[in-house]
């Protein structure tokens, strides 16, 4: 049965391509506007969305409503409470971007390790005393604390290794046979990785089990020299109790892509300092990445539409209450 699959951001071609090849409607919202969102979700089978936040007033817009695809893999912009509880499937797409976000992670490490941003400026400026007074590190060697141990933060410590790093790993499940099986050794307690670190690379999901995990006490923790790098979600990061460290020069920089508020307030304290490089959640992004996540969501959204069960079904608890409720209509 065709459906009507609402994309509330826009994604590669390819999905709402492969949306229409299979029968449905794939249409690209017209407004996040609340108001206006629940006047054209209210027809809709599936809701695609990147970020966009998808809490249970807009379900309960839409009736109809069976699944709900979100574009990579953190889910926490879903109210998935109330997913589960009106029988709504919630899809995601993990390690469909690993790679782009685990090398835009690297970027940042290198920014940071060579001072490319003032390098660049005292370049224009014409500063040829700038390699005099700058501090820049060779990465080899370094330790590299890997926070986190899901598709990207493993693609990230694979990189990291491949530069001559020596990784270390964290995870919330204690003997992780994930890191073991690629090689790395695991660290018990996160403050132990936060103390022997060189850099450490955040790649945790969102919500309250990580909100600010990394605070002003972790912080305490790090080396003086050691660079911090978040492309997980911004919520993890203490960003007040990180600002006041890189400005009393505490930690050696930070490198951020996700921020506690998105886009970044003007006036956040981050803006104004050297020792941090920001980019605008853009790690997942290269074209590359967001064809193979488009892709991969319009194929979660049409097996469930068809009656499948979707091979990244983030809440079985739909799948199954709405297999007992097919068969009790079956036997009615």
């Amino acid at each position: 049965m065709a459906s009507l699959c609402l994309i509330l951001q826009r994604i590669h071609d390819d999905g709402p391509a492969l949306l229409r090849a299979a029968g449905h409607d794939s249409r690209l919202s017209r407004s996040l506007e609340r108001e206006a969102l629940a006047g054209e979700i209210a027809g809709a089978r599936a809701v695609l969305t990147r970020d966009a936040r998808v809490d249970a007033a807009l379900m309960d817009a839409a009736p109809g409503l069976e699944v709900i695809g979100v574009h990579g893999a953190g889910v926490d912009n879903v109210d998935l409470a109330a997913a589960t509880a009106r029988g709504i499937l919630v899809v995601n797409t993990p390690g469909a971007n690993a790679r782009s976000v685990a090398e835009h992670a690297l970027a940042l490490v290198f920014h940071l390790a060579k001072s490319l941003g003032p390098g660049d400026r005292a370049a224009r400026a014409s500063d040829g005393t700038f390699k005099y007074r700058s501090a820049l590190t060779e990465l080899e060697c370094a330790i590299f604390g890997v926070v986190g141990f899901g598709a990207i933060g493993a693609a990230t410590a694979r990189l990291a290794r491949a530069l001559g790093m020596e990784v270390v790993v964290w995870t919330r499940r204690p003997a992780d046979p994930a890191v073991a099986a690629a090689g790395f050794p695991q660290i018990a307690a996160l403050d132990d990785l936060l103390g022997v670190a060189d850099i450490v690379s955040l790649h945790l999901p969102g919500g309250e089990g990580t909100r600010h995990l990394i605070g002003a006490a972790q912080i305490a923790r790090m080396k003086p020299s050691a660079l911090l790098i978040n492309t997980a979600r911004g919520t993890v990061v203490d960003e007040a109790a990180l600002a006041v460290a890189l400005r009393e020069g505490r930690i050696g920089g930070a490198g951020l892509d996700v921020f506690e508020v998105e886009p970044l307030p003007p006036a956040s304290p981050l803006i104004g300092l050297d020792n941090v490089v920001l980019t605008p959640h853009v790690s997942g992004s290269t074209q590359a990445a967001l064809k193979r996540t488009a892709t991969v969501l319009a194929g979660e959204v049409i097996a469930a539409l068809a009656g499948r069960r979707p091979t990244h079904l983030v809440n079985p608890q739909a799948w199954t209450a709405r297999r007992i409720g097919a068969r009790s209509e079956a036997g009615a």
